[in-house]
């Protein structure tokens, strides 16, 4: 009879403790999917700073470049595109397109030495290219957030928990395919 005892509370031990597990390993889950979340916030913080600035600059160059309205309007729909956009592929695509527009801009103001020389325009690019190191690490950041939840509910047994909860895959920030070419150089 003794003997029984052991064995039923031995059961009831291994229950709780599996219990206590399954409770940590959730709970542990949540927090994963709630970081990624937090740090997919930051980098839409980081790209409406960006949009912010785009037409404090936009307006500055539209002051010295009178007939280059289509390298403007680029920017100025691309930034368009980049605040509407909701899903993480749309933000991607859009934050592409606004990065190819503001190149083209860019290498149009080369052009004009007065505007390039303005304090204004400077402080703008400064501002821009803060922004653009601060979107580069929040990026990084939530793809790193990503790596660890995504490797977590894929090992063994916690990958039990995620699949009876439905803790699915989270997707990374990607570049675009053109952006991961190396760029051909010609000085002729």
């Amino acid at each position: 009879m003794k003997k029984s005892y052991y064995v039923i509370g031995g059961i009831i031990l291994a229950l709780v403790l599996l219990v206590i597990y399954s409770v940590s390993s959730y709970n542990g889950l949540v927090g994963l999917k709630e970081g990624i979340d937090s740090k997919l916030a930051d980098i839409d913080v980081q790209l409406e700073r960006r949009a912010d600035l785009i037409p404090n600059l936009v307006n500055t160059v539209k002051g010295y470049v009178k007939h280059e309205d289509e390298a403007i309007e680029k920017v100025t729909s691309a930034r368009e595109n980049l605040l509407k956009a909701n899903s993480l592929e749309d933000k991607a695509e859009a934050n592409e397109n606004l990065d190819t527009a503001l190149d083209a801009l860019l290498v149009i103001v080369e052009n004009y030495p007065d505007l390039k020389a303005n304090e204004n325009f400077i402080n703008l690019q400064d501002e821009l290219a803060g922004t653009e190191n601060r979107i580069a690490n929040a990026r990084r950041t939530y793809n790193e957030s990503v790596k660890d939840y995504n490797s977590t509910i894929k090992r063994f047994p916690k990958n039990i928990i995620a699949n009876m909860f439905n803790f699915d895959d989270a997707d990374y920030f990607e570049a675009d395919e053109s952006k991961k070419e190396v760029p051909s150089v010609d000085f002729d």
